[in-house]
């Protein structure tokens, strides 16, 4: 396989990136921009070498834990689940979760017979561990993708003694998270709907 076909290869391991796409892709970064292509590479080789997950909330940092994670103003009783990074972004932007995160990192596909391996449950459960966290709150979209998480999630802590709440559905129908509003977000987590109170030791 020559340069060329390596890259296009490399270029469709990108969500929803077939061929066609990999190679106009290609033309763009040697053809049009090759200063931007080296500056893709070396950032890319910078993040491979310094990113890895959060010890706490599995996202992606620089050092043992997130910012977040660090922050000693953060209600660490509140835990909000989310999908991925982009997610936390989201909702920081929304101001209207002071608690703490867990990044799954996926999702569960109901189409693939909901494979659970897409996401970080056994590093979810290590987190809660000894934890003082008494709410979840389940950040997950509200797609077909997303309802799978959120009840894969529920029946997880069904017998586990916190209280679980996911966002309202004032969230459009098959929105992702990182795409709706902050205003509209921010709705979302004040009417959370109650899907199991605390129940006791």
């Amino acid at each position: 396989m020559n340069a060329y076909s390596q890259l296009i290869t490399a270029l469709r391991l990108l969500p929803n990136v077939g061929v066609k796409t990999a190679q106009r892709m290609a033309h763009t970064l040697l053809h049009q921009n090759r200063a931007g292509a080296a500056q893709l590479v070396q950032a890319l080789d910078n993040a491979l070498k310094n990113i890895h997950n959060c010890q706490m909330c599995h996202d992606f940092c620089e050092s043992e834990l997130c910012a977040i994670c660090a922050n000693p103003q953060r209600d660490p009783s509140r835990l909000m689940i989310v999908q991925m990074p982009a997610d936390v972004a989201a909702m920081e932007a929304a101001r209207c979760h002071d608690g703490l995160y867990f990044v799954l990192m996926g999702q569960v596909n109901p189409a693939q017979e909901m494979d659970l391996s897409s996401i970080a449950l056994q590093q979810l459960v290590a987190r809660l561990s000894g934890s003082p966290v008494n709410e979840i709150i389940i950040a997950t979209a509200h797609t077909a993708e997303g309802d799978a998480t959120a009840y894969i999630l529920a029946e997880l802590f069904k017998e586990q003694p916190y209280k679980i709440s996911r966002l309202a559905r004032g969230i459009p129908l098959g929105s992702e998270l990182e795409y709706v509003d902050a205003g509209t977000l921010a709705q979302a987590v004040y009417e959370r709907n109650l899907l199991k109170e605390t129940t006791g030791e």
